[in-house]
Order: C-alpha cells, then structure tokens, then sequence
C-alpha cells in the first residue's frame, strides 16, 4: 500500500508540473514577467510562488532539509505582496524560475521514498504532498484565467468539449430533511472542508442545469442592467460604478454578442453556460427570473444527497473519482459544455453537471463549520472567513479534479469576474408543493 501511494504521489506531482510547463511555455519571457490585469499577477511569479510553497512544506517541514533558496520567501509570501505589485518585486527571470522549480522537485521525489506515511497528521495519507498537488493546481487554475486576460493570438489549444446528448430544462425538486455535509474522512480534504456535520435542509427546488448565455442575454434584453430593482443596494452601486451591462469579455455583435476566449472571438453560444459573471450579476439574475442563489448547504445537497437511500455521496454520481465521462474538468477543454453534455455525472435528483464547467456562485458567506479548525496553517481559510467573500462551489472546466470535490469550497469577492464562474437559481418549496 505504501509503495502504491508513493507512486501515486509522484505521478500527480509530475502531472501537475506538466500542466505548469504548458501553461508558461506556452508563451515567451516577455509574456511571462509582464503583469495582464492588475488582477492577476505575472506567470512568472505563479510558477516561482509554486515551487516556494513546495520548498516550504515539503523540502524543510516535511523532509527536514536545508533550503533551497530561503532569500526568495518574502517575494513569493502571497500575503505581503498584493498581486498589483508583484511586477515591480525583484523576482526570478523566467530561466531562473524554472531552474527554482525544478531544484525543488528533485528534491521532492528524491526524499518521498523515505518519508512515513503515519505517526504525523501531516504526511498521514500522503496529505502534505495532496495539498502541495492541489496548490499548484489552484495556481494553474489562476493561470489559465491569466492567459484569458491576455491580448494576442490564442497560444492554448484544446478540443471543444462535448455536445449536448440529453435535454435539461427546469428545476427539480430536493427534499426537506437532514443530510451529511463537509467530510472527515476524505484523505486529501482541505480544512474549510472539514468537519462532517448533519444539516437540516428545507424542502427547495434547483435549476437541473446552470443558467446559459440564451438565458442571460434575455436578462440584458429586457433591461436587467438598467433597473435596480432587480440588484441588491450593494450590487447596484458596483454595477454603476464598474459600467457593467453584460458579462465580462462580452461585446456587441450586431443584434447579438460575441466572446472573447483564449485569443480567439467568436458568437456567444447560447446554450454554454454564462460564464465570467459576478456575485452581483447571479443575484440580479436571479431575482428578475423570480427565483434566488442557492445557499452554500443547499448546493452540496443536490450535489450529494441521494433521495432514495438517505446517503451522501462523494460526488453526484457516486463515490467514484471524476472521470471524463463524468464531468468537464482539467483544462481538457477550454470552455464549458452546455448541460445535457455529461449525463453520467447528473446527481440521483437529477441535476446536471454540479461538477465543472463553471463555478457556481452561492448566497453564502465563507465561514467555518463547527468544529472547523485550522490546518496545517491559518491563512489557507480561516483568514478569509467572514462576510467579505462568497462561496463558490463545483469546480469549472480549468479546475483539476484533485482540486475539485462534492465537498471543495471555493471563495472570493462579489465583485470578481475574472474566475470562471456561473451559477444556477434555486427557490423554496412552497407548502402546497411535495417535498
């Protein structure tokens, strides 16, 4: 067994540095160190930031040695340098960035043959070398995003994903009654995943697909950006503010739209998901459709529960890990499938693709469970908890599967637009309708 999970190990970490490679050597130096939005930070500084925490953790917590490159901590700290500054930083030159990260990983597999697997909640289960895999993951994540913001001719290429092979309309109705949320037992969970806990739901209804660009564009049509009636008093005054009036990367093309994607523009395709929408424009959706967000536990429930048996899944269609079958996820395509694409990965109340595409937002702030506590270390959450953020949940077609879970919790601002989000409305069940 333990020869097994070392080999595990090493082939997701060396899967994962190959989706790094391609992401930054996909294009040129001078690509890499310059800064595309001030949202984001330079390639340059993610694939340094990558091999820093994997120095961190693994080179001297987890293997005791000596480090690498300690004068570098500072400049890849995320938290000491917003990502607006990071351009004017002295960071590594590209060659030597990749120098950096390829030091430290021989590091890494040279010392995983002799770490134990037990005696330390750190390395139990692999789980110091999980959370550095799903680090760099999240990073690739945030590069790809990076790589959308760039102007230029497209330099990533991917087949398109798949079409529709059943049809999706509608909400389904989702049972009152208590289910299991969060885990303790998943291997690899990160700590603002744990614990398991019982939640008592109200009977609701949830969209059985995300909200699509034909369903959006209606919401525009009919003057969805022009009325406040339809946006939270927060929500509007962003709306104004930032001149929204349509999603981000959106631009008029004659009597319709067309989207900008990876250096390539083409029409926007009504049934792919709405994709690169805030918290607000869900919301505001949301309630000109007549119905709301669904809230953080009510998402996991449709996503795990399964009606007939009273049990909580790992993930919508079983207890299995995604396979491709099952959902759009790892950068395997570079958009979102329109619902009705991955009908094996549909929840047992039949609600499509929770799993990839987009992130979905919620009405939920980030918060801990009860009983939360912080691990290995506090800034990975707990610091974010609070009003501030939203919950995002389900993963998106560039979220990596080992980064991606019935119970993975995503968070950020209500105003960011650049992740690769979407959502689906959720209403209550009223007393005359079952459930």
């Amino acid at each position: 067994m333990t020869g097994r999970l070392r080999a595990h190990l090493a082939a997701e970490l060396e899967r994962t540095r190959a989706r790094t490679a391609l992401l930054t050597d996909a294009v040129d130096d001078a690509d890499l160190v310059r800064q595309h939005s001030p949202l984001m930070s330079p390639l340059v500084w993610d694939l340094a930031h990558v091999g820093n925490q994997e120095e961190l953790w693994l080179v001297r917590d987890v293997g005791g040695r000596e480090p690498v490159r300690r004068d570098i901590d500072e400049l890849y700290d995320a938290f000491k340098h917003p990502r607006r500054d990071r351009p004017q930083l002295p960071l590594l030159s590209p060659a030597e960035a990749r120098g950096y990260v390829r030091t430290v990983r021989d590091k890494v597999l040279d010392l995983l043959d002799g770490v134990p697997f037990s005696g330390r909640r750190l390395t139990a289960d692999g789980f110091a070398f999980g959370m550095i895999v799903q680090h760099e993951q999240q990073h690739d994540e945030t590069m790809l995003a990076t790589h959308q913001l760039r102007l230029g001719p497209a330099v990533l290429h991917a087949l398109p994903p798949p079409r529709a092979t059943v049809g999706v309309s509608g909400e389904v109705l989702i049972p009152a009654g208590p289910f299991t949320m969060g885990t303790s037992t998943e291997p690899w969970a990160l700590d603002n995943e744990r614990p398991a806990h019982a939640v008592d739901v109200p009977a609701f209804f949830i969209d059985a697909g995300c909200v699509t660009n034909g369903e959006y564009a209606a919401f525009i049509a009919d003057g969805g950006y022009d009325q406040p009636r339809w946006w939270s008093e927060a929500g509007w005054r962003h709306r104004v503010e930032a001149g929204l009036v349509a999603p981000m990367h959106w631009r008029r093309d004659g009597d319709g739209w067309a989207y900008t994607r990876f250096g390539r523009t083409e029409p926007v395709d009504p049934g792919e998901p709405v994709v690169h929408v805030c918290f607000h424009e869900a919301q505001a959706y949301a309630a000109w459709a007549g119905k709301r967000l669904p809230t953080e536990a009510e998402w996991e429930k449709a996503a795990r529960y399964d009606p007939a048996t009273g049990r909580t899944r790992r993930y919508p269609w079983g207890d299995g890990s995604p396979l491709p079958h099952h959902a759009n996820l790892g950068q395997r395509h570079l958009a979102p499938a329109p619902a009705g694409a991955y009908p094996l990965g549909a929840s047992p109340a039949g609600v499509y693709q929770l799993i990839g595409d987009v992130w979905e937002w919620t009405a939920s702030d980030f918060t801990g469970y009860p009983g939360f506590a912080a691990f290995p270390y506090r800034e990975y959450s707990q610091v974010f908890f609070g009003p501030r953020y939203k919950v995002l949940r389900g993963g998106s077609f560039g979220t990596d599967a080992t980064a991606c879970r019935g119970t993975f919790r995503n968070w950020d601002f209500p105003i960011r637009r650049q992740i690769f989000a979407g959502f689906r409305c959720a209403r209550d069940a009223t007393p005359a309708e079952p459930g």
